[in-house]
C-alpha cells in the first residue's frame, strides 16, 4: 500500500469508528504500561509512541509523572482524538503526525514503544525504512518495547493483511544492535469478544 493510500485508510478508520469500536482497543494497556516501567527510566525520560491511535497509554503515563511523552500517528483523526481527551493536560505531550516509514526524528528518545504497527508492515522495504527510522531514533543504551501479532494470530487486521512474530522471529528482524530482555504473550480480547494472540517484547539497544 502506497503512503498516501495508507493515511487514507487510516484517516477513515478513526473518523468512522470510536475508540472503543476498533479491535485492537484496551481500556487498561497494562502490559505496555509495565514494560515501559521495567525499563526503570527516569521520570524525564523522553519515550515515544509510534503508531499510538487513540491509545490511554499516554493517560497512564502522565498519571505516572512521566513527563516527556511524544505521541506519533499517521492519523490526523487519531491524534485530535487523544487531544480533545487530554484537554488541558496534551499541552505536556509533543503530537507528530507522520508515517513511521517516513518519519525523520529531530531528536532521541530513552524508550521506544510499539503495538500494533510492525505487523502491518508487510513489505520489505517498509520494514527496512521502518529499522532505519528506529535506529535514528534511539538514544544509546535505549529501551525498545514492539507489540505484534503473535504467530496464531489473525491473518487480517483492519482489513489489511498482516504479519505475525513470535519473540524469536522479532529479534532476529531486529538483528544486531539489540539485545533481547523479555517477552510476554497476550490473549487479547476485542470489543467483539474475539481472541487475537499478541507477542510484547522488550530489547535493549547495545550502542
Amino acid at each position: 500500500m502506497k503512503a498516501a493510500d495508507t493515511k487514507t485508510h487510516w484517516e477513515t478508520v478513526y473518523q468512522t469508528k470510536k475508540p472503543n469500536e476498533v479491535s485492537w482497543y484496551q481500556q487498561i494497556p497494562s502490559i505496555s504500561h509495565n514494560l515501559i516501567l521495567a525499563t526503570g527510566v527516569s521520570k524525564e525520560a523522553p519515550i515515544v509512541d509510534v503508531g499510538a491511535g487513540t491509545t490511554l497509554l499516554v493517560d497512564v503515563l502522565i498519571a505516572d509523572g512521566f513527563s516527556d511523552l511524544t505521541v506519533l500517528d499517521i492519523s490526523t483523526a487519531a491524534l485530535r482524538e487523544i487531544k480533545n481527551r487530554l484537554g488541558t493536560r496534551a499541552s505536556m505531550v509533543s503530537f507528530i503526525e507522520a508515517d513511521i516509514t517516513e518519519f525523520e526524528p529531530h531528536r532521541k528518545f530513552a524508550v521506544w514503544h510499539d503495538r500494533a504497527v510492525l505487523h502491518f508492515l508487510t513489505r520489505p522495504e517498509d520494514w527496512r525504512r521502518y529499522l532505519a527510522t528506529l535506529h535514528r531514533s534511539l538514544q544509546p543504551q535505549a529501551h525498545v518495547i514492539i507489540a505484534s501479532f503473535g504467530p496464531d494470530g489473525p491473518p487480517q487486521c483492519s482489513g489489511l493483511d498482516v504479519m505475525h512474530y513470535s519473540a524469536e522471529t522479532m529479534a532476529a528482524e531486529l538483528g544486531e544492535g539489540f539485545v533481547f530482555v523479555e517477552s510476554v504473550e497476550e490473549q487479547h480480547t476485542t470489543p467483539r469478544g474475539g481472541l487475537q494472540q499478541f507477542v510484547y517484547c522488550r530489547f535493549r539497544a547495545t550502542t
